[in-house]
């Protein structure tokens, strides 16, 4: 399917679900830069420490933070994640074109209200590694970067995910305070953790984890051999095995858990998006939590 072709569905099947809901004409869930104070209000955890009010914060004798009127109009950057591991997926959808529905949805619903969107593609294919697309406005930008995301190159060579380095470079190119959305599969170690909590520190950062349930709960499918795309490494794993698939499942549940901690200590909101989820519903239940996290703020 091209990308006009997929822009097209999606504002037929999701957008219209969604309008309104993810952002209103004054207010959006994701907090602006503006210059005009608005409130002030007792210091939480994970608020930018730039934003304390030092006076009012000597007088009361407890740390104070300023609330601006946000501003209209954002700008949103897309980290993509599109190394080797994207391409899989065991429902007929891969974690690639789940990330180019998102990628599509969330992209129209910001510049239907006249926001700026751009890209910084992680893909091992690239010469550096990285890929950037300024941020523009249009529905012609918005499919150059569906387009972008549809046809990258999968490299044919072993390589590891660099998640840390490519969080390190984003945090070096965007300087204007920004929606940020990392979509990945946070596969490999948790080395990034530093590094998107230092995005987040600046920006308002969304973690987008897209998941295959498959990678999960293991199927029982007898013998498999499986090839790590990134390493090129291949097992033959008996998935029928009871020992071998309770051994899975605690690795599973111990990388969820660490997992968790990483967002947590990141400062970041998590949106869970697996290859058969039902896009609307996955964003609206993660709107009912940004919703609920503004307004106890």
């Amino acid at each position: 399917m091209s990308a006009e072709a997929l822009l097209q569905q999606l504002e037929w099947t999701v957008i219209r679900r969604l309008d309104g809901l993810l952002q209103g004409d004054y207010r959006t869930l994701f907090r602006g830069s503006g210059l005009e104070l608005a409130d002030l209000r007792e210091y939480q955890a994970h608020d930018d420490v730039r934003h304390i009010d030092w006076n009012v914060t000597a007088r009361m004798q407890t740390p104070f933070v300023r609330e601006h009127q946000e501003d209209r109009e954002i700008t949103a950057w897309f980290l993509l994640d599109l190394s080797g591991s994207m391409d899989f997926g065991s429902t007929g959808l891969s974690k690639r074109e789940a990330m180019l529905r998102y990628v599509g949805v969330m992209a129209k619903l910001l510049m239907k209200r006249g926001n700026r969107i751009g890209a910084f593609i992680l893909n091992p294919a690239e010469p550096e590694g990285f890929k950037f697309i300024p941020a523009r406005m249009h529905r012609r930008h918005l499919l150059h970067l569906l387009h972008a995301i549809e046809t990258a190159t999968v490299t044919q060579q072993t390589h590891q995910t660099r998640l840390t380095d490519w969080l390190r470079k984003a945090n070096g190119l965007l300087k204007r305070r920004s929606s940020v959305f990392v979509v990945s599969d946070f596969m490999g170690e948790f080395n990034w953790t530093t590094e998107l909590s230092a995005l987040s520190e600046r920006h308002e950062t969304v973690a987008v984890r897209l998941l295959d349930y498959a990678e999960i709960d293991l199927p029982n499918v007898g013998l498999v051999l499986l090839q790590d795309p990134e390493t090129a490494e291949q097992l033959l794993l008996d998935t029928a095995n009871d020992k071998f698939r309770a051994r899975y499942a605690q690795t599973v549940e111990k990388r969820e858990a660490q997992l968790a901690t990483a967002f947590a200590h990141a400062g970041v909101d998590a949106l869970e998006l697996s290859t058969d989820d039902d896009l609307a519903s996955a964003l609206m239940r993660f709107s009912e939590l940004r919703k609920r996290k503004v307004w106890r703020a």
